[in-house]
């Protein structure tokens, strides 16, 4: 433990990483420097942060701007596969942890660190993350992770901690609920949540209305899609950051973006979490819309493939991999085709996309038509069938 002179703590100002400051000063004789993320998590929660930071005793604190990086370096790339983990998650925690790893290294470079802390439970997701980040861009860096180490085993024991240590901690004992915002979106957890029976109450969500609440007129939105990234929402041109944002705006207030599911985490166990992701949902909505008309049968099945395998490999934190290298670029390779405009309907917690159209569409009215056209003979579909068939007949024909 002598060994370690400085450390870089991934701070966030909560009850956890509070103690962790003081903790780690305890029982590595270290000087702490903490290193705070701006995901887009809100003012409310970066507010003091860096004074919290040193009243805990850091001797240090940076607050780094990642918001516009996230959204276009790692959040677009993402939904351009097309990943939704287990059919419903749209990785809001998981696509913002490599890009926080990464400037939580950069910060150990600048200042000389020995090691890197994080405030993950040994229980979750996120240290598996963090971890396997810094394995791949700082593998000479100790990484110090207080949760699987220390004796304190609960919030009163940490809020303990602090009172002996007089380090002041807006926490009390009475939270209910564990939860992670960004830009993206915000994640629930605890609580009533962990009894898969109960249904969530409204205290829950804090982001969306519920569809009881949304308004009783649809709102519709236009976006604009440039090989697989929105380029313009409702004919305004906006950076990646700034269409998620308005995203948010306009679809929260309808109370789309709600997920409620029981997931397989990485460590082996079920959780339950709460997600609240509307402008997040829009974009997806959009993208497939618009795959939906430039992409041909194999295309469409083989993007299914790339986008299962990728949500595993940015929920298990394997981001700075060649296997993430390679899916992008098969995902890149049919983005190139993924131009258009959609026009979604938000409605009581549903997007629907009513209207859409592409440079690039391989759909033909005069060969779908139900009506006559001169396109389409269909007395040529019997040869196919029998060709398309022609193993289940020889099969059968063998078992006579």
């Amino acid at each position: 433990m002598s060994s370690i002179k400085k450390v870089v703590l991934a701070y966030s100002g909560g009850l956890d990483t509070s103690a962790i400051v003081p903790w780690l000063k305890e029982n590595y004789g270290c000087e702490v420097i903490a290193f705070v993320a701006d995901v887009g998590q809100g003012a409310e929660e970066l507010e003091g942060v860096e004074a919290k930071a040193i009243a805990s005793g850091a001797s240090e604190c940076y607050v780094v701007d990642l918001k516009d990086e996230m959204v276009s370096d790692y959040i677009y790339p993402t939904l351009k596969t097309g990943s939704i983990y287990e059919g419903t998650y749209l990785l809001g925690t998981s696509m913002a942890r490599p890009i926080i790893a990464k400037a939580q290294v950069e910060i150990a470079r600048k200042v000389g660190a020995d090691a890197l802390s994080h405030g993950c439970t040994g229980k979750g997701n996120d240290q598996v993350r963090f971890e396997s980040c810094f394995a791949a861009l700082a593998p000479d860096l100790q990484v110090i992770a207080p949760w699987r180490e220390w004796d304190l085993s609960s919030r009163e024991s940490l809020l303990d901690y602090l009172a002996e240590r007089n380090i002041p901690c807006s926490a009390s004992a009475t939270k209910i609920y564990s939860r992670d915002a960004n830009a993206w979106h915000i994640s629930h957890e605890g609580g009533e949540l962990e009894d898969p029976w109960c249904q969530p109450s409204d205290q829950v969500w804090t982001w969306t209305n519920s569809p009881e609440q949304a308004p009783n007129e649809p709102e519709f939105v236009t976006l604009n899609v440039v090989e697989g990234e929105v380029v313009a929402v409702n004919g305004e041109q906006l950076k990646p950051y700034d269409c998620l944002v308005k995203l948010n705006d306009i679809a929260s207030p309808h109370g789309v973006g709600r997920v409620d599911i029981v997931e397989n985490r990485l460590v082996g166990m079920k959780s339950r979490g709460c997600y609240e992701t509307p402008g997040g949902t829009v974009i997806m909505a959009a993208l497939q819309a618009i795959d939906e008309l430039v992409l041909d049968k194999a295309s469409r099945k083989w993007k299914e493939v790339l986008g299962g395998e990728f949500s595993h490999l940015v929920y298990d934190g394997r981001w700075f991999t060649p296997l993430k290298d390679s899916i992008l670029a098969g995902a890149e390779a049919l983005s190139t085709v993924a131009t258009g405009e959609v026009v979604l309907k938000l409605y009581k917690g549903q997007v629907t996309a009513v209207q859409k159209k592409s440079p690039n569409s391989l759909y033909s009215e005069d060969f779908a038509t139900f009506g006559a056209d001169d396109v389409y003979d269909q007395s040529h579909a019997e040869g196919f069938i029998r060709l398309f068939s022609l193993s289940s007949r020889i099969s059968a024909l063998a078992k006579k």
